[in-house]
C-alpha cells in the first residue's frame, strides 16, 4: 500500500512538471540557458516585438536521446518560449518522449491540408497545457522536419507581429 502512494505522488509529482528542454523551463535566465547548452549563440533579435527581445540558438543538442536544434526566445532574461525542431523520422519516439516527460496531450489530431496546386498534406498536431503554458508538437507526416514550440501568453501571435 505504502508504495502504491508513493508511486501515485511521483504521477502526480511528474505530471504537473513544467514543460522544459533538458531541464531549462520558462521563466529560466540566460544564465541558466549558457550554462546547460555551452556551444550556445545568444543575440538580440532583428526586429522589435513585444514576445521577446533576444534569442539563443544551438544547432547541435540531444533532446530524449534524438539530435535537434533548439532556439529560446528571452524577453527581459528570462526564457518566453523556445522552439525544438528535429528530424521527422523520429516522430514516433520524440511523441513517446513527450507523453513520458509531459503527460498525456490536451489533444492530438492529424489535420489533411489541401492546396489547389500541391498534393494533400497530413500535418500531426499535439498540443499539452498546463498553468498559463502550451507545447504544441507539428510535424507534417512523410516530411523531414518537425517541431516543438513551447510558450506563454500570447508569444506565438507576437513574435513575428510587424509594429
Amino acid at each position: 500500500m505504502r508504495s502504491f502512494a508513493f508511486s501515485l505522488i511521483l504521477f502526480s509529482v511528474k505530471a504537473l512538471a513544467a514543460f522544459d528542454a533538458n531541464g531549462i523551463t520558462l521563466g529560466a535566465a540566460e544564465k541558466q540557458v549558457r550554462a546547460q547548452f555551452p556551444s550556445i549563440y545568444c543575440k538580440g533579435l532583428e526586429w522589435q516585438s513585444r514576445a521577446a527581445d533576444r534569442r539563443c540558438d544551438d544547432a547541435r543538442v540531444s533532446f530524449g536521446g534524438i539530435d535537434a536544434r533548439v532556439t529560446f526566445y528571452l524577453r527581459k532574461d528570462k526564457v518566453e518560449a523556445f522552439d525544438l525542431r528535429f528530424d521527422a523520422k523520429e516522430l514516433d519516439r520524440m511523441l513517446a518522449h513527450l507523453k513520458e516527460r509531459y503527460g498525456k496531450p490536451t489533444s492530438e489530431v492529424t489535420e489533411k491540408i489541401l492546396d489547389r496546386d500541391k498534393p494533400a498534406r497530413e500535418v500531426l498536431k499535439v498540443l499539452w497545457e498546463g498553468k498559463g503554458e502550451r507545447a504544441v508538437l507539428t510535424a507534417t507526416l512523410n516530411q523531414r522536419r518537425g517541431s516543438l514550440i513551447v510558450y506563454r501568453g500570447a508569444f506565438e501571435e507576437e513574435i513575428y507581429r510587424v509594429r
